[in-house]
């Protein structure tokens, strides 16, 4: 999926000639902390929000502004995953849009963004998640999906984090709430479950009883 499906109609331009009051009064309006600068088409920059409240000029023109060299961009045939990555590294609220030629294309938001990924990432379906801990050699996205495809239970999104101390942990999004016959394939399999959710009384018991082994084992 491109960027063009994501782009947002509502998201105002500025350009050199704008003011910084009329910049700031766009912001202000449509609640964006980001608008992108643009000239014939052509991307200039992202004005910040923050670069304006510190400038003692508001009231020139923005192709004065200082601090107007700003310039974030993602390319229109980009992946989502890029736009996720710009946006948490820069803690944006719009990403510009451009062509390979830098035309300016339009703008997305952090809102839109995320819309997109609740939407097609299985987040918004009903089903459980587990979260695994696997040590970096041991770990084999074949071999969890083999065991939760043996459980007849499917994986919707998989998200894999490596905590301080250096182990993964692996957050898996399935298609069932109930996850007890999962659960105790996991640790047939010697993987740790660090977390388990759903909204089944089972699950709940089954966690409970591994606990109590657990403790029991430890004693």
């Amino acid at each position: 999926m491109s960027m063009m499906r994501l782009i947002s109609p509502l998201i105002p331009t500025l350009q050199p000639t704008d003011t910084g009051d009329r910049a700031l009064n766009l912001m202000e309006e449509n609640h964006l902390g980001h608008l992108p600068l643009v000239q014939d088409d052509t991307y200039i920059g992202l004005i910040k929000e923050s670069d304006l409240l510190d400038w003692d000029n508001t009231g020139n023109e923005l192709s004065t502004l200082p601090a107007a060299n700003f310039k974030p961009a993602i390319l229109a045939a980009a992946h989502p995953f890029e736009a996720l990555r710009i946006f948490n590294q820069m803690e944006l609220s719009a990403l510009p849009v451009v062509d390979a030629e830098g035309k300016y294309v339009g703008a997305i938001t952090k809102d839109t963004l995320l819309k997109y990924f609740a939407e097609n990432s299985g987040l918004d379906v009903t089903g459980g998640i587990i979260v695994l801990e696997i040590q970096p050699h041991n770990y084999s996205l074949y071999q969890v999906a083999r065991i939760c495809e043996n459980e007849d239970v499917t994986i919707l999104n998989t998200q894999v984090n490596t905590n301080p101390q250096g182990v993964m942990e692996v957050t898996i999004k399935t298609n069932r709430t109930s996850l007890e016959a999962l659960v105790s394939s996991f640790e047939r399999h010697d993987y740790k479950v660090l977390e388990v959710y759903g909204d089944s009384k089972d699950l709940e018991d089954v966690m409970g009883k591994y606990n109590l082994l657990m403790n029991y084992i430890n004693m």
